[in-house]
């Protein structure tokens, strides 16, 4: 790298894992010629954020993007020069670069690490975690792209080093009955995002498995003891006989889901409320429950009340202002 320019000691960032994972799953799957290319540092916007990476193959493919697709060509030949050396190879786009016939459109400037030999065991183990959906830091020398794991809670640049915070993906536990169930479940599974539907209504669970979502029958009004629910669970529901709400959110409301929310006007919230604390459920919990649900108010039509509640969720999961994006 011919100029240090690109960032301050200290950055910090959204956890993420796509941006990882797919791309470590594709290096461990393929030969040991595989280099990763991770963004090390940035300055100014970005499309993608820092701890991105991309695996580039022997043959030039790639998994994973570290731009808007401006750099990533490059990236693979610049990749073939690392491959060659067999050493770790830092190199500048945008602000400060030397390659000035490749401008990044954000206007900022991207530092890029190469490994042509990353330490397959640890990346092993990572995925282990996080397909346990354990949360973990993977801590990257930028000198010699030793890997270890640390305890930063964040994504993080130090002088010669980054920490990459991986946190389990988004599970969606999706309730209900009718398009606006079957139509949100279908959006999550499109996204990428895992997910289970329980629907008393065997159509919806027909509508939503012919999208690809996985189903499961729900014989009562009840929150299954066998779902593995965590703080990276989202559970939203989609019924409109709200009576099957009350058992299923007053169990939800006890595990440590992150948004728990249910469609349905200010007067079936109110209602909603008023039944928990009937069952018993203290008011701090009650306070964790969303509804009605969605960013878009008065949502009519399933389309738009599932692009809705899938904002609000994101919403919650990745709140504004903590990363830069063009």
């Amino acid at each position: 790298m011919t100029k240090a320019k690109a960032a301050s000691t200290t950055r910090s960032a959204l956890p993420f894992d796509g941006s990882v994972v797919a791309p470590v799953r594709a290096l461990l799957a393929a030969p040991a010629d595989a280099v990763l290319a991770i963004i090390s540092a940035i300055e100014g916007p970005s499309y993608r954020p820092l701890g991105a990476m991309m695996t580039v193959l022997s043959n030039k493919d790639r998994v994973g993007s570290l731009s808007s697709g401006c750099i990533e060509a490059d990236i693979a030949l610049q990749a073939c020069t690392a491959r060659e050396a067999g050493i770790p190879r830092k190199i500048l786009y945008g602000r400060g670069s030397p390659f000035i016939d490749i401008q990044l459109p954000c206007g900022g400037g991207l530092e890029i690490l190469l490994l042509p030999s990353p330490d397959r065991a640890v990346l092993s183990e990572l995925l282990e975690k996080h397909d346990a959906r354990e949360p973990c830091t993977l801590d990257v020398n930028l000198n010699d792209g030793a890997m270890t794991f640390g305890d930063h809670a964040r994504t993080v640049r130090h002088d010669n080093s980054l920490s990459i915070r991986v946190e389990p993906e988004i599970f969606f536990y999706v309730f209900g009955k009718g398009p606006e169930a079957s139509t949100f479940a279908a959006l999550v599974q499109s996204a990428g995002y895992p997910n289970l539907l329980l629907s008393p209504d065997r159509e919806t669970l027909e509508i939503a498995g012919n999208s690809g979502c996985p189903t499961r029958h729900l014989t009562s009004a009840h929150y299954p003891a066998d779902l593995d629910t965590d703080s990276r669970t989202a559970v939203t529901l989609f019924f409109h006989d709200h009576d099957w709400e009350p058992p299923i959110l007053a169990a939800a409301l006890r595990t440590s889901a992150f948004y728990i929310g249910a469609q349905g006007s200010r007067n079936a919230a109110e209602q909603r409320i008023a039944e928990l604390g009937k069952m018993g459920v203290d008011s701090g919990s009650i306070d964790r429950l969303r509804g009605p649900v969605g960013l878009v108010p008065s949502a009519k039509d399933a389309r738009t009340l599932a692009v809705s509640v899938l904002a609000e969720v994101l919403s919650v999961a990745m709140p504004t202002g903590s990363r830069t994006v063009c």
